[in-house]
């Protein structure tokens, strides 16, 4: 370890270079959880959402007890699982960081650094050794360098293993090997490195009112407290988990307790135009009603849009925006429909416009 290693409690920045589609998401998102289960607040953000199943995929959570929300700069500790990326990924490291990498298969000293720490952990010859079937050694890859890094960051291995407890619920027979493979990961780290690191977390009293949440299932839940009762959608990449989200919260809260009957209508429409026509319909018979689509689907709305303007007839449309029109690219988020919503449809409309305030 260099002289420099950088050395912080409840303070640092670890990112996750994945290949999209090896299933590290879950994993990702549970060291985060499982850090604020710790009472210390976290911010994580997908450098590059979800991509097509090959592609690099990165995650970044930001370990800060006083709170802050942005992003710092910088990465303090890499977990590098992607060859092709490997050498950007090593690059981005701060000076006095420190690496995790697969080392099953040795690599030549130029492709590390000198001023960072090499983690090296086998994880392909450990799952290998504990897993015949191809799918298993590559899902459980990850919740065994999660086990390795809950170890080094001296994370509480209990919270984590609730945290499996509630991802997996309903689905019992999937518990246990996960909880296995964790601890696969965290014995081998126990034994074979000096654990925890200078960077660490330790529990705190910092959370706050403050949840876990992810943007779409903000909305969604705002969605549900303003009082909408009406979803129409059809599917569309980066806002389809929206509507997805509405309807986990209205199956919790907007059943009724003595009935068990469901106060809510939620349709999955044929396209575009059919779910801007139902909102509108909706609203007409005096619901509050919504959908949610991205750019392409809001060029498609431009004339029930219009009708609505001018019949005064309420609509509240959620436009998760990303790059491009058409299929564009449906993964890169991007600020570019504010002028075409703003004056949807053919003349005389200004629409009213509302933004997140923060991250």
């Amino acid at each position: 370890m260099p002289s420099g290693a950088i050395g912080s409690v409840n303070d640092f920045v670890v990112r996750f270079a994945n290949v999209n589609g090896s299933g590290s998401a879950s994993a990702n998102e549970m060291f985060a959880r499982a850090i604020m289960r710790m009472g210390v607040p976290v911010s994580p953000r997908n450098i590059f959402p979800s991509n097509i199943q090959g592609l690099p995929t990165w995650y970044e959570v930001r370990v800060t007890e006083a709170g802050h929300l942005g992003a710092r700069g910088g990465v303090d500790f890499m977990v590098a699982m992607n060859p092709q990326t490997f050498d950007k990924d090593v690059a981005a490291i701060e000076p006095g960081g420190y690496l995790l990498y697969d080392s099953t298969k040795p690599l030549p000293a130029s492709k590390f650094r000198e001023d960072i720490s090499i983690i090296g952990v086998p994880l392909t010859e450990i799952c290998n050794r504990e897993y015949s079937e191809p799918r298993q050694r590559q899902l459980f890859k990850n919740i065994i360098y999660l086990g390795t890094l809950s170890a080094l960051f001296d994370m509480d291995v209990a919270a984590i293993e609730t945290l499996i407890g509630e991802q997996y619920k309903g689905k019992d027979k999937l518990i246990g090997p996960n909880v296995h493979a964790l601890h696969l990961g965290r014995d081998w780290a126990l034994q074979n490195l000096k654990c925890p690191l200078p960077l660490r977390v330790r529990k705190a009293d910092k959370i706050g009112d403050r949840i876990f949440i992810e943007g779409n299932s903000a909305a969604a839940l705002g969605a549900v407290y303003g009082g909408a009762t009406v979803c129409a959608w059809y599917p569309i990449t980066p806002s389809s988990s929206l509507a997805d989200a509405f309807t986990r919260h209205c199956a919790r809260l907007r059943v009724d307790k003595e009935t068990g009957k469901a106060k809510y209508a939620i349709v999955q429409a044929e396209d575009e135009l059919a779910s801007i026509g139902m909102v509108i319909g909706a609203a007409w018979n005096g619901a509050r009603a919504f959908t949610a689509t991205s750019g392409p689907g809001i060029s498609l709305m431009q004339e029930f849009l219009g009708l609505a303007y001018f019949a005064e007839i309420p609509a509240v449309i959620f436009n998760v925006q990303r790059a491009g029109p058409s299929t564009g690219m449906p993964t890169r988020t991007q600020q570019c429909d504010l002028i075409c919503c703003a004056y949807a449809s053919h003349g005389d409309t200004k629409h009213v416009l509302l933004f997140p305030e923060d991250p």
